[in-house]
């Protein structure tokens, strides 16, 4: 593993100008992971800018305002005079499949730089000039933290703090079972490099708006329990955005709170957007499904017990769909 790392190093050691971009709705661990590479490679004499597929979560907006990192903001579309040619090397992190860069891959593929891969999820396509993918990594994070010490990159306050989101983001602040010891030896290191846990607590969970709380409140009265109560399903409908003026983005780890009912093994939300296009669909198990492997099926992928897909398809036709698919899991595996 160490070669591949060096290998990367050297990749972007010969670089002048780096593009970092990441998958649509960023999380905490692709827009820390991408902070702290972009720091990175500035402390290098490199310049690197971010493309941003969905607009920068209000959440996590002061993972880039505080470090000062530029961004280019493409959700409504690409603009015209955008070329990725501007630049000498691709970084994407965080995924590394198409089907979570939308609109990217012509860009991509008349891209004449180098493209890099650096993620932590099962699911891949082989596109990429090099890849740095560690399934077992808790976060993104915890890869770019080994490649930044691999590199002699300093770690100041600001690359620790966005490392230290990426970490927390991914592992529900170490409460997942993907944490591992490197994970919170990792952690220990940031928080010796300046990381004020208490305050990044408070801009993370106790930072939400009103209307996030009111959309969980409709999402949690769509409750179904099937299978036994081992299954539970959620829906979000577009209405019910509307409804309370939240956006896709306030949905996220809604789906995490049917877990804490003690016989549900599996949780799936469906959510409608409410600009329309596929209905998205998000996979947790506490351990007996592996959601990758069953959201392959729905041309989807992620982790074991995260992963998510995206159905062309109404929201009731979707619902069924996953439904009868997991209720043929069910009775087909008697461990769950």
């Amino acid at each position: 593993m160490k070669d591949l790392y060096q290998t990367i190093i050297e990749r972007l050691s010969s670089t002048k100008k780096v593009l970092v971009t990441t998958h649509v709705r960023p999380d905490g661990d692709a827009l820390g992971s991408s902070a702290a590479l972009v720091l990175a490679l500035r402390s290098k004499g490199i310049q690197a800018k971010v493309l941003l597929l969905s607009h920068l979560p209000t959440k996590y907006s002061f993972v880039f305002r505080e470090s000062e990192i530029d961004w280019i903001d493409v959700e409504t579309g690409f603009s015209n005079d955008f070329s990725v040619n501007d630049y000498d090397t691709l970084v994407v992190v965080d995924t590394g499949t198409w089907s979570q860069l939308p609109g990217l891959k012509p860009y991509v593929q008349a891209f004449r730089g180098t493209t890099i891969v650096i993620d932590h999820h099962q699911t891949q396509e082989d596109w990429a000039d090099e890849k740095l993918v560690i399934p077992e990594a808790a976060a993104t994070g915890e890869i770019v933290a080994e490649l930044l010490e691999q590199w002699d990159v300093d770690l100041d306050v600001r690359i620790a703090t966005s490392i230290f989101v990426a970490l927390v983001s991914d592992t529900g602040w170490f409460q997942f079972s993907s944490t591992r010891p490197f994970t919170l030896r990792l952690a220990a290191q940031l928080i010796e490099a300046g990381v004020d846990t208490d305050r990044l607590y408070q801009l993370i969970y106790q930072n939400e708006r009103a209307e996030r709380l009111l959309l969980h409140t409709l999402a949690m009265q769509s409750l179904e329990l099937l299978a036994d109560n081992r299954l539970a399903l959620m829906q979000v409908r577009r209405r019910d955005f509307l409804d309370t003026d939240a956006g896709v983005n306030d949905t996220e780890n809604l789906i995490n709170i049917p877990l804490q009912i003690r016989t549900v093994q599996v949780s799936v939300l469906l959510v409608e957007p409410p600009e329309g296009g596929p209905i998205r669909v998000s996979f947790r198990s506490k351990g007996t499904l592996n959601c990758a492997r069953f959201a392959e099926q729905f041309q989807g992928g992620g982790h074991h017990r995260a992963a998510g897909a995206k159905l062309e398809t109404s929201l009731e036709t979707a619902r069924h769909r996953v439904v009868a698919a997991l209720m043929d899991h069910f009775a087909t595996d008697q461990s769950l």
